[in-house]
């Protein structure tokens, strides 16, 4: 017991400071006049219905409800939204029993602290998915899902289309939750339940936005909030259609670079493929889930529609993390809920046995967690040591604050 309230004060230290250091640095880049995060926050409906406008909308509404700046209003809600992926983080993560390779994959630098290491990619709207996933997995009244995926599934897709990619998370939950063993009703009533999002996205992938609805919305921003339609809020006209979107990053493909991400996902889901490699359902007679001994075929089956996202477009470090969340989520919850046994033949493993020396563990866990991350481009090589890195841009962002407020001050008074 007292192991693991020990364990939840590290988790809520550690979270802790992420989400300090996140509402360090986005106070700092909010106001960059070419920041990816923004950009793709000011996209809004002004010039007529468009993917991934509702959240600018909500923020424009907002900014004119209580005369912010709309940045300031952008601001805001990345904060809250960042404070509740961290809170739901926690209370997912609080009170199981953690063994060393869950440990590992929890701290694994593909996950929480990505987005902090790599800046550009802190409070993007994926955040909002992670958050309405970790809403759904405790829920087990069949109605209520069904509810759920009706209603929830058709804004996410609203708020950011690519969670199409993700749904066969949803329905591998559904399968295992309801307990499905075959084709039956209960399983068409759950594909049903994805016909409102599927038909939203179709729409949306097929009726890409205007050039004068887009020349209208991005004269809307600027006669209103002086704010430039650039980057992902640009995009939308210039990589509108979806022959556009597996056509950007073709000229980025190199064999460096997948030799590079194929390393980056072997050695940031390598606990989580050991586990996964050892753990299977309980009940053996589930749909699909029957035909395989562990949990690993299965999970790639899963992320078999991921290598779409990949192909469209070149942010592969935050697929790489997206892709890391859902899977980790996926196999935490069933561990939480009991639903999957771990063999005996785990403590086998070369690397399992190698990691029961303390000293061997804590020296692999700090160069293994803090001392690399991959970078949010394609092109991008991988970053080292973010547990020097993050602190030291922090410090420099509030040092310079305080110099700058310190100056305003002096000249002030003087």
């Amino acid at each position: 017991m007292e192991m693991q309230k020990n364990i939840n004060l590290h988790l809520r230290w550690y979270l802790s400071i992420l989400f300090i250091f996140s509402v360090i640095f986005l106070n700092e880049k909010h106001n960059v006049g070419n920041d990816s995060t923004i950009a793709e926050w000011l996209i809004n409906y002004s010039g007529g219905f468009t993917k991934r406008g509702i959240i600018g909308q909500i923020a424009i509404f907002f900014s004119n409800i209580f005369n912010l700046n709309l940045r300031d209003s952008i601001l805001i809600f990345q904060i809250s939204i960042v404070s509740i992926y961290y809170v739901s983080i926690y209370f997912f993560l609080k009170d199981v029993k953690l063994n060393k390779l869950l440990i590992l994959s929890i701290f694994t630098p593909i996950f929480l602290l990505y987005p902090v290491a790599e800046i550009e990619v802190l409070a993007r709207k994926e955040l909002f998915i992670f958050c309405f996933y970790l809403l759904y997995l405790p829920i087990k009244n069949s109605t209520l899902m069904f509810t759920y995926k009706i209603f929830i599934l058709p804004l996410l897709i609203l708020i950011w289309e690519p969670v199409i990619f993700f749904f066969s998370f949803w329905l591998a939950i559904d399968v295992i939750k309801l307990r499905i063993t075959k084709i039956n009703i209960k399983f068409v009533k759950i594909i049903i339940s994805f016909f409102p999002a599927l038909i939203i996205a179709l729409y949306i992938s097929f009726n890409p936005i205007s050039p004068e609805s887009h020349l209208e919305m991005s004269n809307y921003l600027k006669n209103n909030f002086n704010e430039n339609c650039y980057t992902a809020c640009a995009m939308l006209l210039s990589v509108s259609s979806i022959f556009d979107q597996f056509r950007f990053g073709y000229s980025s493909y190199s064999p460096v670079v997948f030799f590079r991400y194929f390393l980056i996902i072997m050695v940031g889901f390598a606990p989580l493929i050991i586990l996964l490699k050892y753990s299977c359902i309980k009940n053996s007679d589930l749909f699909v889930f029957r035909y395989f001994k562990n949990l690993l075929v299965p999970l790639i089956i899963i992320l078999s529609p991921v290598p779409l996202l990949f192909a469209m477009a070149s942010d592969w470090g935050r697929w790489v993390n997206i892709a890391y969340f859902f899977s980790f989520s996926f196999y935490f919850f069933l561990l939480k809920e009991n639903i999957i046994k771990i063999s005996g033949d785990i403590t086998k493993d070369k690397f399992v046995s190698l990691l029961n020396n303390k000293k061997i563990f804590i020296i692999f866990f700090i160069i293994f967690s803090f001392g690399w991350n991959p970078k949010t481009q394609i092109k991008g090589d991988v970053g080292s040591k973010p547990f020097y890195q993050i602190p030291r841009k922090a410090i420099k962002i509030l040092y310079r604050n305080f110099k700058t407020t310190n100056v305003y001050y002096y000249k002030k008074i003087f």
